[in-house]
């Protein structure tokens, strides 16, 4: 059976200290048998790396630096993730972007930090996983200037508005939806533009521990997220769309490889 492909997981988050393979194997179990793990930092790229050594058959992941982090990068930062992009298990540069939310870097430096990363995609030929939070204008500035060079690149834990998406869309990302699409109180906006996003742009994602869906039921002890909870997301769409929920894997499991290609 084609296999769910959970698209960002942060497993190196404390949240799942020591119990990663409990997790992937619920997640096997739930035929959510491949995952990529979200490298946010250099450390956090190296340990998701680590990971994917220690479970070869089921992760892949991706390196560099979140704009919270841009403050902490150096030319010494930008070296280390060109070798780890050398890894066979690295299949994307990233999650990086821009930020205007919280701020957590200057803002001058996330753009510097984003446009580097943006180079090394180039580069490497690796596509991006782009994080973006009230900075859409910036960002398709920046990310239309570097079009004709990178790979492709996903809009990762997409939830903005019908401008947002179409801008997307023209600059041929594709669109990685969460969890946030089970919330019937703030996800009301997303519910309705799922079902604009084309065939083959759509890609499913947990985000997890963070995004759990707010309508599952039983909730996990402790409320956090996991790759296995991917199926009700996907269920979710496919209802959105008017399509089998069948139909929809076997189609984001062709553009998740599209994108990343993957050896599967």
């Amino acid at each position: 059976m084609t296999p769910w492909i959970d698209i960002c997981v942060n497993l190196t988050d404390r949240r799942f200290a020591d119990q990663q393979e409990q997790v992937i194997e619920r997640a096997i179990t739930a035929n959510v048998s491949h995952m990529v793990v979200a490298g946010t930092s250099l450390e956090s790229s190296e340990a998701a790396l680590a990971l994917c050594h220690q479970f070869p058959d089921n992760l892949y992941c991706t390196a560099g630096v979140h704009p919270h982090d841009a403050k902490d990068a150096t030319p010494a930062t930008f070296n280390a993730l060109r070798s780890l992009a050398a890894e066979s298990s690295v299949v994307a540069i990233g999650e990086t972007g821009l930020d205007f939310n919280r701020d957590f870097s200057p803002r001058p430096q996330q753009v510097a930090v984003f446009e580097r990363q943006l180079e090394l995609a180039a580069e490497t030929d690796l596509p991006l996983l782009l994080h973006e939070r009230d900075a859409h204008n910036r960002q398709r500035e920046i990310l239309t200037s570097y079009r004709d060079h990178i790979k492709g690149a996903v809009a990762h834990c997409f939830t903005g508005d019908r401008k947002a998406l179409y801008n997307y869309l023209d600059l041929d990302l594709y669109i990685g939806i969460t969890g946030w699409v089970c919330d019937e109180r703030r996800g009301n906006e997303l519910r309705e533009l799922v079902r604009d996003i084309p065939d083959n742009r759509l890609l499913l994602e947990t985000d997890a521990p963070y995004l759990l869906p707010r309508d599952l039921r039983p909730k996990p002890k402790g409320g956090r997220n996991e790759p296995a909870c991917l199926v009700h997301i996907a269920e979710t769409v496919a209802s959105l769309r008017g399509t089998e929920t069948d139909e929809l894997r076997h189609q984001v499991f062709a553009n998740t490889q599209e994108l990343f290609q993957l050896p599967l």
